[in-house]
């Protein structure tokens, strides 16, 4: 679990979750206030982008994630139920969005290969927490899997692709973020999406923290001024072969575990049975 207190209600105790989300970049916006708002209760809600990948930009947006709990009558009756709910708004002039899926749903995007959800699981951001976050942090170990590596390489061709077309920073960051998270991950099997701590504990360009540097001064910034886009082509093919050959030799399983332990956890926090703050 992240090292957040609780409080009765749930939310990580003020004085230890402000002093993290500020060391992260964060803005002093009333974040607790968006949790009140919810319509229904929020099973957690954590702090995503570029301030848990570590090059947020002075002017960066503030991206939540989280999950909810629907009562059991918007799952029973004839109504769709709002699986995935997008909130946006301005607050203090800084730009946030909350993009939360019920319960039910991100426990199953939990058990396919997607690194995004599982890094809005394991963020040390947290703005939220209850029991029932608790109980899936307990069992994210055990949905790593060797498949993982298609997600960090899809979305490293999908960025780079963007980056190709805009020169911008922000792309080219992600890419490289993307691909270093992809190669730790097959490597130890642990999730870091922490840019700067990969650079500690992996081989990678020395550009990288310029590129950081320079994406804090400008969000859109180009990527020109730093490093030369002919290095950038021959890196980024290197990494991919690093993720390729670590894929191959990777000691993660082929499938998720704890899909029992899934389907438990979501019928107890939909019953009622499972605290959930």
């Amino acid at each position: 679990m992240p090292e957040h207190l609780t409080t009765a209600g749930g939310t990580a105790a003020p004085a230890g979750r402000d002093a993290v989300l500020r060391a992260a970049g964060l803005p002093a916006v009333d974040l607790d206030a968006i949790v009140g708002e919810q319509h229904d209760p929020l099973v957690f809600a954590t702090v995503s982008g570029a301030h848990l990948y570590g090059f947020p930009s002075r002017d960066s947006d503030v991206d939540l994630r989280g999950a909810h709990l629907l009562p059991v009558a918007d799952l029973v009756g004839l109504r769709e139920p709002e699986e995935t709910r997008t909130r946006m708004g301005d607050r203090g002039g800084v730009e946030m969005d909350l993009v939360s899926h019920d319960l039910r749903k991100f426990a199953r995007l939990l058990l396919r290969p997607n690194g995004y959800v599982l890094e809005q699981l394991l963020s040390p951001l947290v703005v939220h927490t209850t029991p029932v976050h608790e109980e899936l942090v307990a069992l994210a170990p055990e949905l790593l899997t060797a498949h993982h590596a298609h997600h960090y390489r899809g979305f490293a061709g999908t960025q780079w692709r963007l980056f190709e077309k805009t020169g911008e920073l922000k792309p080219l960051l992600y890419t490289l973020r993307v691909l270093l998270t992809g190669i730790h991950l097959m490597d130890g099997g642990r999730l870091e999406p922490h840019l700067p701590t990969l650079l500690g504990e992996l081989a990678a360009p020395a550009y990288v923290p310029e590129l950081i540097a320079a994406k804090e001064a400008a969000e859109h910034g180009p990527a020109g001024a730093v490093v030369d886009p002919a290095r950038l082509r021959t890196d980024i093919a290197a990494l991919h072969a690093r993720l390729d050959a670590a894929q191959a030799a990777t000691a993660l399983p082929d499938a998720p575990g704890a899909r029992d332990a899934l389907h438990d956890l979501v019928v107890r926090a939909r019953l009622g049975g499972a605290g959930r703050g």
